[in-house]
């Protein structure tokens, strides 16, 4: 650590770095210091350089600095494995983008080798703090709905030119890998470890092209189930979220915020407002009381903050608190994804 705050220095300089991580680590200086930002070639990019951080293409430069206490891979997925498991045997704490590896042996690997070496590998679960879902939490415990028998959670894009463009099938690429990583996350964070999944995974293309669609279902003790869905081919989106209970039912229409501020370069730093939903944006509950009254409400949105991964990763290091995102559930979101991914060719 450097003057209390924890060093880091990321390993690319695209759009995961610059707009998912950065924004986020530059608006908490009293706890983070970005050192470096790691370029296999230096040349100028889209993004503006960040004042104060070096800008290098020699990765064993960053390994060998003592004041680097965590990296930070943002590679293309296929590359996320090969990255950590050179940051781990080096000695320093580790933290991969989504998704995590894209084999369950790899992911075994990348834990067993931070154990051996007596430092930290965690993935970069940021979407456990999307307000859409941190709103759905909020209904579940306030007990309105009563007994909860069946969650739905949909990430939908119409984006066609996408998996038409994709002439071959790439497992990396694959959307069960790249897309239900953030679900899948959310359900074992909440919900814990299913006790059986069932799960429809296409190329709605054919065999040989990409992964477009997924649709995954969670069951568990007690008569809960939990479905994540999603595809590239859905010109109307459905609802981000729809909770049943016994009693009611929740729906939130729209999807947390930060990512669309994030592309319009509307920061969190120096703005009050980023990612807040307006009321138009709150999601709706349904439900009857006690007494059999009907009620209809607008329920406002929780505040999502994707710096809150960042907040848990410096309690990590700097005073040794357990990890965010745990082994455990990582092992288990990989095996689900291997398991419904294991069809496509």
């Amino acid at each position: 650590m450097l003057d209390g705050k924890i060093v880091i220095a990321f390993i690319g300089n695209g759009k995961s770095t610059n707009r998912y991580h950065a924004p986020f680590v530059l608006n908490r200086p009293d706890k983070i210091k970005i050192k470096y930002i790691y370029q296999r070639t230096l040349r100028p990019t889209a993004w503006e350089k960040i004042p104060g951080v070096e800008y290098t293409d020699d990765f064993d430069k960053i390994l060998s600095d003592a004041e680097v206490d965590v990296v930070v891979v943002n590679t293309p997925s296929a590359a996320h494995y090969s990255t950590a498991k050179k940051i781990l045997d080096a000695g320093k704490n580790c933290v991969v983008e989504k998704p995590f590896a894209t084999s369950v042996e790899d992911a075994a690997d990348l834990f067993a080798t931070a154990k051996a070496k007596g430092v930290m590998v965690q993935c970069y679960q940021n979407r456990r703090f999307d307000s859409d879902f941190l709103t759905a939490q909020k209904v579940i415990e306030s007990g309105r709905l009563g007994k909860i028998f069946e969650v739905c959670m949909h990430y939908d894009y119409y984006r066609a030119e996408i998996p038409e463009g994709a002439k071959s099938f790439d497992r990396a690429s694959a959307f069960i890998y790249t897309h239900a990583c953030h679900t899948v996350d959310q359900v074992i964070s909440y919900f814990g470890e299913p006790r059986e999944v069932r799960s429809d995974v296409r190329q709605l293309l054919g065999e040989g092209r990409m992964n477009d669609y997924f649709d995954l279902d969670f069951f568990y003790d007690g008569g809960l189930k939990v479905s994540v869905q999603s595809s590239y081919f859905r010109a109307k989106i459905r609802p981000s979220f729809e909770v049943y209970g016994l009693r009611g039912v929740f729906t939130k229409a729209e999807q947390d915020r930060q990512e669309a501020d994030l592309k319009k370069f509307y920061l969190p730093a120096g703005h009050a407002d980023f990612g807040l939903d307006a009321p138009e944006n709150f999601g709706t509950i349904v439900y009857y009381d006690d007494a059999g009254n009907y009620h209809e409400e607008k329920v406002p949105s929780e505040r999502g903050d994707y710096a809150r991964f960042y907040d848990a990763l410096y309690e990590t290091i700097a005073h040794g608190a357990s990890q965010l995102v745990t082994e455990e559930q990582t092992m288990a979101q990989m095996k689900i994804l291997a398991d419904a991914g294991k069809n496509l060719r």
